[in-house]
């Protein structure tokens, strides 16, 4: 349901038209506030986990593939080698994080309405949200033309 007085506050945040008056162009903005709604809002949370569930289930057999499956299916491109080894490290940084943190991988994996697939390891999963989302994040992704 959409207010025309009221807009969502996401949705002004990413520039959306407040739906009163026909909007020729849309300006296009990156800024901080996108940024912080992309991370931490629960839809694009979501977003993420389903994203990384994604790469769990049809990436293949090792975590490299999984990473690209993952930037393949955002950017429509392979990612470059230097591209991979950002995301590789920090997927190896998240996934030693939640692996001493059981608690904060099940909080995140409970963001939003769906549930994840309970056979999928749930530290490989939170992991690959945090890397997944970091990919949602990408200036190329937000304002891709």
């Amino acid at each position: 349901y959409w207010k025309r007085s009221i807009p969502s506050p996401t949705m002004t945040v990413f520039d959306a038209p407040f739906r009163e008056t026909c909007t020729i162009r849309r300006p296009r903005t990156n800024t901080p506030l996108q940024a912080l709604a992309l991370m931490n809002d629960p839809t694009f949370v979501e977003a993420a986990r389903f994203l990384a569930q994604r790469m769990l289930l049809e990436g293949g057999a090792t975590i490299t593939s999984k990473l690209t499956l993952g930037f393949r299916l955002a950017t429509a491109r392979l990612p470059r080698s230097e591209e991979l080894a950002v995301l590789l490290r920090a997927w190896e940084r998240a996934f030693k994080d939640f692996q001493s943190d059981a608690q904060g991988s099940l909080a995140l994996l409970s963001v939003g309405e769906t549930r994840s697939d309970a056979a999928l390891d749930r530290t490989q999963l939170a992991a690959l949200t945090i890397v997944a989302s970091s990919i949602l994040n990408l200036d190329e992704i937000v304002t891709k033309e």
